[in-house]
């Protein structure tokens, strides 16, 4: 299954300019390899700035009046990059996806009460890997100046003071989006994993793993020919002079050329050192998103299983269904059969008494019962052989 993904980076006033190029697609040239601008057009917003990303900070930092001190130092805006994987778009479809990020920003708006004048953008990307959407805003808190009035202080320590501060919001996310009907899980939190999750680009963006790779391959372990020390001629200087050439030229030089070789074969060491970590970390990618098609995988039989054995508790209760009220069909028309005979019953005594001048009806029915030990009404009847057969037991 999915997550849900939520992720948060701070910023200061100086980065904003930074972050709007990126961003608003403004550079002409990026470093990131994935962005494809061929697809920039289909990029959208759920809100636009007015201006660029500073401007339109100081311009919000005074409409709303926001309190707080803000120094160089300062982290002054937020940014909520909010995402998941590429499966679960696939699977939810263009329509579903854009209704994904709309959502996100109403969690926005409404977590901590931010309120979405406090939101300087909301750009969605659909021109890299995986959709995703980058949304800047204020971390503002709604608290009292001393003298117990309202305020609106721009304090990002604030915002996040609680120690748990990002599993709060991880949890938050992961609720709203299923709550509104998008099938996906929580990841386990690091403080339960006790792992830093970093995924093989990050790692690569960390170690400037290509550049590194590039160097490697192209390294070569030559060095210009250079004479010994030994093989010159020292009869042919004078003491002086060639103790001179010794100390001033010749011995520095193939001192710096020696340093220069250890250090190329450290710097050799290390760069195979790195190799072989990102030959294992893209092992541990290729095992891991193993482990993800394998859970897919699990949970589409499980639920298979579990639509198959609803068919068949469907089916066997349709079947009983329809056996029991068939018998309650029979059963409805054998009481008409038996209120029918009792009746016929009462019509025919009723016509040989009279027919044959008999006298009364309970007399000729009485008579009947005793010398045959018979009643005409059957629940009697079944009960009083019931009671014989209890009588012949005891004895």
């Amino acid at each position: 299954m999915s997550y849900a993904i939520i992720r948060n980076a701070k910023y200061k006033r100086e980065n904003l300019m930074a972050v709007y190029r990126h961003d608003e697609r403004k550079n002409k040239h990026y470093s990131n390899k994935d962005i494809d601008r061929t697809k920039s057009h289909l990029n959208y917003s759920l809100k636009d700035p007015e201006f660029n990303y500073v401007k339109e900070f100081d311009k919000i930092l005074k409409k709303y009046d926001l309190k707080g001190q803000i120094k160089t130092v300062s982290n002054v805006a937020c940014e909520y990059m909010i995402t998941s994987d590429n499966d679960f778009f696939k699977r939810i479809g263009k329509e579903e996806t854009k209704r994904y990020f709309a959502t996100a920003y109403k969690f926005v708006c409404e977590y901590k009460d931010l309120g979405e004048k406090y939101i300087l953008s909301a750009k969605v990307h659909y021109d890299e890997k995986s959709s995703h959407m980058h949304l800047l805003f204020l971390p503002v808190v709604h608290t009292v100046d001393k003298k117990g009035n309202p305020i609106d202080k721009l304090a990002c320590s604030e915002f996040w003071k609680a120690k748990d501060s990002y599993r709060q919001l991880q949890n938050a996310f992961f609720e709203y989006m299923v709550s509104n009907g998008f099938d996906l899980q929580r990841g386990l939190p690091k403080e339960e994993t006790d792992r830093v999750h970093y995924t093989l680009k990050e790692y690569k963006n960390i170690t400037n793993y290509e550049q590194t790779k590039e160097k490697l391959q192209n390294m070569k372990l030559e060095l210009p020919n250079v004479p010994d020390i030994a093989d010159i001629n020292i009869n042919r200087l004078s003491k002086k002079r060639d103790e001179k050439i010794l100390e001033e030229i010749i011995k520095p030089k193939d001192d710096l050329i020696n340093e220069l070789y250890q250090d190329k074969l450290i710097l050799q060491q290390e760069l195979l050192r790195k190799s072989k970590m990102f030959e294992k970390a893209e092992k541990y990618q290729k095992e891991r998103d193993n482990i993800i098609a394998d859970n897919e995988n699990l949970h589409n039989q499980v639920k298979q299983i579990k639509n198959e054995y609803k068919q068949k508790e469907f089916d066997i209760e349709w079947k009983y269904k329809s056996k029991i009220k068939g018998l309650e069909k029979e059963n409805h028309r054998l009481n008409k059969i038996i209120d029918k005979f009792y009746e016929t019953i009462d019509k025919f005594i009723h016509w040989i008494c009279k027919r044959f001048d008999m006298g009364a009806e309970d007399k000729l029915i009485r008579g009947f019962q005793e010398e045959t030990n018979t009643f005409l009404d059957a629940e009697k009847q079944v009960k009083h052989e019931e009671r014989e057969r209890e009588y012949e037991f005891e004895m």
